[in-house]
């Protein structure tokens, strides 16, 4: 790795752990800066998963006083999580690179689309949400939560707003309920999509290292920086990145 490619994943962790404090989308930084520093497709992907994986500690622990009262339904979810974030983890490592390489244009799109959507995802939700309601988790809820978390160890970025629009189309509680149970889940599916890559996955510990010191700090001092630019143009500007990365990507 050169001194350039270091610096290059130092400013994306940073700026990724600042975007995952305040609206999410970091993966739309950090994996297109381990492709441009040299790594494949699935090493950048699991990569960028462990190397993230301290953000989604953080974002856990801040909600850990509403999830108190939804142990039991939340735990259900937990399992259904978990379940498909191993389906993920599989399909990625024994799938061949080919594949995913030509799905990576796509997948980047679709999470860049995500992203650009958040705003209307979020407005839809807490529209039709009743504070608190009880929470129920039933076979539907699990069902897709179980979709959420296969794509979300398969590829990772824009799980969070794919779980929000998940469990607030099928759920009625409080919106920081809501999210408690978003960011429990995104724990649980990247938990084990990192253990399960750092045993058998071709991780590059010394991009990890730089990105997730990086990201920490970001998730603390970036994200202070961040909400002073207008959220609109923080938004259009990691999607128009994440198009550019797909054209670059499709026509390489």
């Amino acid at each position: 790795m050169t001194l350039g490619h270091a610096i290059l994943l130092a400013v994306a962790g940073f700026v990724a752990g600042s975007l995952n404090a305040v609206a999410g989308g970091g993966s739309l930084i950090s994996f297109p800066a381990l492709l441009a520093a040299g790594l494949g497709s699935v090493p950048a992907n699991v990569t960028n998963t462990v190397a993230l994986w301290p953000g989604y500690v953080g974002g856990a622990l801040g909600y850990r006083t509403e999830l108190s009262s939804d142990r039991a339904p939340v735990s259900r979810l937990v399992a259904a999580s978990l379940l498909g974030a191993l389906l993920g983890s599989i399909l990625l490592l024994t799938t061949p690179a080919s594949v995913f390489s030509a799905l990576v244009p796509w997948l980047v799109l679709g999470a860049t689309l995500l992203f650009a959507a958040q705003p209307w995802v979020s407005a839809r939700v807490t529209a039709r949400l009743n504070s608190g309601s009880e929470m129920q988790a039933g076979r539907v809820v699990q069902l897709g939560v179980l979709v959420a978390s296969v794509y979300g160890a398969y590829f990772g970025a824009g799980l969070g707003i794919m779980l929000l629009a998940v469990l607030g189309s099928l759920m009625s509680i409080d919106l920081q309920r809501l999210n408690g149970v978003k960011n429990a889940l995104s724990l649980s599916i990247n938990t084990l999509a990192m253990l399960f890559f750092v045993v058998f996955g071709p991780v590059r510990w010394l991009p990890v290292l730089i990105m997730a010191v990086m990201s920490l700090v970001g998730g603390f001092a970036g994200a202070r920086l961040a909400r002073r630019l207008p959220p609109r143009a923080l938004r259009a500007a990691v999607v128009i990145f994440g198009i550019a990365v797909t054209t670059v990507l499709l026509f390489r």
